[in-house]
């Protein structure tokens, strides 16, 4: 049994499993996640309790300890006046447009074990900072995941430079670290990380449906996934209900003669979201059907005629990572001029990306920054995607130079203001 195990375990620490890539992709996440937890402990020095912050916690607390779900109606009566940090909410019948109860549960449930009041007049700054650091733990664990499934995406697709590539996108994103670290940002990693998983978990659906199998019970563990995707990026975001049928056009699309397999792993994998988001709203459940009237799903056309809008978009994909500013237009450019790299494996993140900015473009206030949020790392990885077919060319020792320069000047650049974060 002894040797058995050593066995296992020898076949698990091979070379194609766990080598120099892996080793190398653990480095950049773990100097991620040394980024975010430096962010967290220089802010916590001089910040003060963010009352929506306070509002999140309370809400999802309260609804763990049996009380009404989270952002709705139901929960009016239980808000203290100083409690309601979110004007949306009185706009809305007392409901929040954009999250439902999943969001708020996320922020507090490591929280649940936490024996002192959660009010945010009835506790101390010590309390209150511990608090702090508790609540960033899934999210953290969520920003840690993302990366993880981005550099085993883009790895897959287009090796290890390209995975090498990607994840050095996204682990310097100065957005993507303030997002999982709170600092002024709201928790929409796990609207990111939903999304992202939501579109290549239905492609690898796809690629799985001309196995000789039965594929609806052999895909069970891919459905469950799905679902879990789905539910954690519309919970976390209404509007990122988009994300359904972008995984339907996937499953018909790469597997055009078994659309009708396709069809049945979808419905049950949203049969499965559906009532995951509709379980967060427990034990009030009918306050999902007057929390979903209240969401706000559209887009406001008049801003694809703003040109302020398309200024604020191009000043904000540039604050979020600022080696796009450059490595977008010139991969770009050589994705209209070369066909060799206009394949699937490069055109679907890209239409994927400019989906979501697109949808952020028309929603000039909160739902709008989740949605340029989530196009990051699609964008991330087509960039990735161009950058590797480059290095196969007779050009290779040029483009590796120029694109390790980026990356080098791009981690310098945020880990410098890294060093200055938090002290105003």
């Amino acid at each position: 049994m002894v040797k058995h195990d050593f066995l296992l375990m020898g076949q698990f620490f091979i070379r194609e499993r766990f080598g120099r890539p892996q080793l190398l992709a653990g480095g950049l996440l773990l100097l991620f996640l040394l980024q975010c937890v430096w962010l967290v402990k220089r802010t916590s020095e001089t910040a003060e309790p963010d009352p929506g912050e306070r509002f999140r916690i309370t809400e999802g607390a309260r609804q763990w300890r049996g009380g009404p779900p989270a952002g709705t109606a139901a929960a009016v009566p239980y808000r203290a006046v100083n409690e309601f940090a979110y004007p949306a909410l009185e706009a809305h019948a007392g409901y929040d447009p954009d999250h439902s109860p999943l969001w708020y549960l996320l922020s507090a449930a490591p929280l649940l074990h936490w024996q002192e009041p959660l009010q945010a007049d009835l506790i101390s700054r010590e309390t209150w900072l511990a608090q702090r650091w508790l609540e960033r733990v899934p999210y953290l664990a969520m920003g840690l995941l993302l990366g993880a499934s981005l550099w085993y995406v883009a790895r897959r697709l287009y090796g290890n430079a390209g995975g090498y590539i990607a994840l050095t996108l996204y682990c310097f994103s100065p957005a993507v670290i303030r997002v999982c670290t709170l600092w002024d940002a709201e928790p929409e990693i796990g609207a990111a990380f939903g999304a992202f998983g939501a579109v290549f978990t239905a492609i690898a659906v796809a690629h799985t449906l001309y196995a000789p199998r039965e594929v609806v019970l052999w895909n069970w563990r891919r459905i469950l996934l799905l679902a879990v995707a789905i539910a954690l990026a519309v919970g976390s975001q209404f509007s990122l209900i988009y994300v359904v049928p972008l995984a339907l056009v996937f499953l018909w699309y790469l597997a055009p003669d078994r659309r009708a397999a396709a069809s049945l792993i979808w419905l049950a994998s949203c049969g499965l979201a559906f009532l995951a988001v509709v379980g967060s709203y427990f034990p009030h459940v009918g306050s999902f059907w007057q929390g979903f009237k209240q969401a706000e799903f559209g887009v406001v056309w008049e801003a694809y005629g703003m040109l302020g809008a398309y200024t604020q978009l191009r000043d904000q994909l540039a604050s979020s990572s600022p080696a796009l500013v450059f490595a977008l237009p010139a991969a770009l450019a050589v994705y209209v001029a070369w066909r060799r790299v206009r394949y699937f494996g490069n055109t679907a993140p890209l239409l994927v990306g400019v989906l979501f900015l697109l949808l952020g473009l028309g929603s000039p206030h909160y739902p709008g920054l989740g949605c340029k949020l989530v196009a990051l790392p699609f964008l991330f990885l087509f960039v990735a995607g161009v950058s590797a077919d480059l290095l196969e060319t007779r050009y290779r020792n040029m483009v590796s130079a120029c694109v390790g320069g980026l990356l080098m000047a791009y981690a310098f650049w945020n880990l410098t203001a890294l060093i200055t974060a938090g002290r105003s």
